[in-house]
């Protein structure tokens, strides 16, 4: 069990990000993701039991929150862990994503991402990616940040337009990564949980379920991801 529960925790950093000092949001003492804040520090624009979860990948929204992005989805607001998750699902949708918005890194609030400043390559992890993209109210702001990490400053429309590029690629490297989290998780949910016979539209929505319902106890981070993306695929 231990050797599954490392296999887990290996690929979840090689698909989202390396790990900087810290605690995370859960307060567990481990290295902090550079994205990641403290789950009052976020602010959360979508409703529902899965609020807390990217409706397309299904991670913890805090744990990825100075990447995370929001847009208006028909007639509901959606909060994207990422200009991956968001561009796969305008990309699904036939563009119907309206009113996109963008965490500013500096102050942690959601601004138009039509008028951010982008920094797109610099050493800090992205989320979905393999070339990050932080968004920034001001440009001063962010050519301070290329100053310090690196990248390039851009505006939202060729930022998107090297998302939307690289889009294909990302999706299959990160589905052939989530399958075997599949499995990781599968092992897990046999081993560790009390089974329910219930079907998941999303790993969002397995996850949600899992945390509330605790069929399998307090479980969080990693594991729960590995678990709900199993249950949302089942």
């Amino acid at each position: 069990m231990k050797k599954i529960i490392a296999g887990v925790l290996v690929l979840s950093t090689l698909v989202f990000g390396a790990m900087d000092e810290g605690k995370n949001p859960q307060g567990n003492k481990q290295m902090k993701m550079f994205q990641s804040v403290d789950m009052n520090k976020a602010t959360i624009v979508q409703a529902g039991d899965a609020k807390m979860f990217c409706p397309s990948c299904g991670m913890t929204l805090p744990m990825f929150y100075k990447t995370n992005h929001s847009a208006v989805h028909g007639d509901h607001t959606e909060q994207y862990c990422s200009l991956h998750c968001l561009a796969e699902t305008n990309m699904k949708n036939k563009g119907a994503l309206k009113d996109i918005k963008v965490v500013d890194v500096t102050t942690l609030k959601f601004i138009d991402a039509r008028t951010a400043t982008y920094v797109v390559g610099s050493n800090k992890k992205g989320t979905m990616t393999m070339m990050s993209k932080y968004a920034f109210a001001k440009k001063s702001d962010a050519q301070m940040f290329v100053d310090k990490f690196g990248g390039k400053v851009k505006n939202f429309d060729d930022t998107y337009k090297i998302a939307a590029k690289s889009l294909e690629k990302e999706m299959k490297m990160i589905a052939k990564k989530q399958a075997m989290m599949a499995q990781k998780g599968e092992m897990m949910y046999n081993k560790m949980c009390k089974k329910t016979d219930l079907k998941f539209n999303s790993t969002a929505e397995a996850k949600a379920f899992v945390k509330s319902s605790k069929i399998c106890g307090e479980m969080k981070g990693k594991k729960l991801q590995a678990v709900g993306i199993y249950l949302g695929r089942r």
